[in-house]
């Protein structure tokens, strides 16, 4: 079961999200994206056992990722881009992003050898995520692990679960008080409103 807030840049916000019951953290090193972390600096926030730490990548070069993750201790590689499985990271394992739309097909991802896809809203050129929500009815049964994103608080977590039934959820922008700095109330009551539908 994955619980993520993503967008970590500190450690107060780290620390108050295992807190609060996540499983696993994100730090982005896109460039273009508000809540970008530089790698040397996510590797001083601290996590804890047992909490994965993820990156959010955008069509990076597979050595860089790499590095980065050597650099910023990942357990995760969260690929945003037009990444083809051949440009996966071979020492950590991989959630592939996917934007939902009208007209999605899981057929594409049937040979993904990533470990969990991560669907989100369609989002312009605004990779890795826009704080809106898409339709959750266009997710079908699969068998894929389903980590759902996009615009999830606790306002909307459970219901999103009911639907989806997923292995995790991931939450960022509806938990922050600004980009790249959290709500820990917003954060902590999204985690246990999570937690509680993902254990029922």
């Amino acid at each position: 079961m994955i619980l993520k807030v993503c967008g970590i840049t500190n450690q107060e916000d780290s620390a108050a999200a295992i807190a609060g019951g996540a499983t696993a953290i994100g730090f982005n090193f896109y460039p273009r994206s508000p809540r970008y972390i530089q790698p040397e600096r996510a590797a001083e926030i601290n996590s804890a056992p047992g909490v994965r730490r993820v990156g959010v990548f955008v069509n990076e070069d597979r050595a860089r990722v790499e590095e980065i993750a050597r650099i910023a201790s990942l357990d995760v590689a969260q690929l945003h881009g037009d990444e083809a499985p051949s440009d996966y990271p071979a020492s950590i394992a991989v959630w592939k992003a996917a934007r939902v739309n009208e007209g999605f097909d899981f057929a594409q991802y049937d040979h993904c050898p990533a470990e969990a896809l991560l669907l989100d809203a369609p989002a312009a050129e605004l990779y890795g995520g826009s704080g809106k929500t898409f339709d959750w009815h266009l997710v079908s049964a699969t068998a894929r692990r389903i980590i759902l994103a996009g615009g999830l608080d606790a306002s909307n977590v459970a219901q999103a679960i009911a639907l989806v039934h997923p292995w995790g959820v991931d939450a960022c922008s509806r938990i922050e008080s600004a980009p790249g700095k959290k709500d820990h109330k917003k954060m902590t009551e999204f985690l246990q409103a999570a937690r509680a539908a993902l254990c029922s």
